[in-house]
Parts: C-alpha cells; structure tokens; sequence
C-alpha cells in the first residue's frame, strides 16, 4: 500500500451546498498520485469560524493515531477556521509525521516548496500574534492614561455591611458566605475603609 490518505471537506451550509465537487477533485488528485484514500471526514452545514467541527476533531483523533499519512483537503478556508488555527494544525500534523495537502494552494508540505510556503505562512501568523498583541498593549495604556479601569468591572458591594459585621467580630469566611462577596473584596474593604 502506498501513502494513506486521509480527505477533508466542509461545506457551510446544508441548502444548496454539496461537498461532492471537493470529494470529487481530491479523490482524483489521490488517485492520481497513487494516494490510498483511507478515510474521508465531511463536515456538512458547519460554518469554519466554529471551534467544533465534528468531522475535523475525528480527523485530528486519527492523526493522534497515525491512521492515515497525508491530510489532503480542497482549500485552506475549508480546513482551518483562520491562520492560527492553521499553523497550529500544521505545527501538529508535522510533530506526527503526516504530510499536508491543499489542492487549491498547491501547498504539499512532503515537498521543498510546500515546506517554504508553509514557514511563509507561520511567519505571517506570528506577525498578526504579535500585531495584536502590541495594539492590545497600547490600547491598555491610552486607556489607563486617560482614567480608565482596564479588566472586570469592580463588582458593587455593600461596604458599610461588610464593615458593621467586620465590628462584629465575624470572619471573613462569614462575611463573604453573608454579602456574597469573595474574602479578597472583602479585605480589600476593610482594608481601604480603614477597619481593623
């Protein structure tokens, strides 16, 4: 037996989609270099912006398995939901030892090429890691010099209450069990209202 295929299609919506034209193309480009199609994994009426795919977390549970040594899929969009999620994939097929194809790229990782495209495309998306990272970062700073509380809203506590049964000798167990507030509001309370 040659190389073991795995096929991988999507289509989005169940009216007026049929994802036999990717079957059809993949399953001819397989036979025409002598790939074994040992499996096909269908998602059929899930949109790619899903985490969970059906079809694709079996996919991804036979490559954990080795059953197949080449994920052949249409086009990226109908693979991965964005450029992370692709590396990602792609990072994990490598570690296993299974090659990537996308027809509609002309991407094969088994080849000289497919392997630079394939570093092209992690480099582009540690770009846009790191991109949204430094915005996230600047965005935080431009909020707190103007004011701003960056994080959850500070959650609304009866701090008179929590003071009266402070006085009262009660634990900070008690307190929050009473008010329903964490014991870490609870002494931040105390603390900045001055009670022992």
């Amino acid at each position: 037996m040659g190389t073991r295929a795995a096929i991988y299609a999507r289509v989005s919506t169940l009216w007026g989609q049929s994802p036999q034209m990717q079957l059809d193309v993949l399953r001819e480009y397989a036979a025409r270099r002598g790939l074994a199609v040992v499996a096909e994994f269908v998602d059929q009426g899930v949109s790619g912006a899903r985490d969970q795919r059906p079809e694709l977390d079996r996919l991804m549970v036979g490559a954990r398995r080795r059953a197949f040594d080449l994920v052949l899929v249409y086009r990226f969009d109908r693979f991965a939901r964005s450029v992370r999620h692709l590396v990602t994939a792609l990072d994990e097929f490598q570690a296993l030892g299974i090659e990537f194809v996308s027809y509609g790229e002309s991407v094969d990782t088994s080849t000289p090429m497919g392997r630079a495209m394939f570093s092209i495309v992690a480099a582009l998306a540690e770009l846009e890691r790191d991109i949204i990272v430094e915005r996230s970062v600047e965005g935080q700073r431009r909020a707190r010099a103007r004011g701003k509380h960056i994080g959850r809203p500070r959650r609304q506590v009866d701090a008179a209450r929590i003071l009266r049964l402070r006085t009262e000798g009660r634990s900070l167990r008690a307190i929050a069990r009473a008010t329903g507030a964490s014991r870490t509001v609870i002494t931040r309370v105390v603390r900045e209202r001055g009670a022992a």
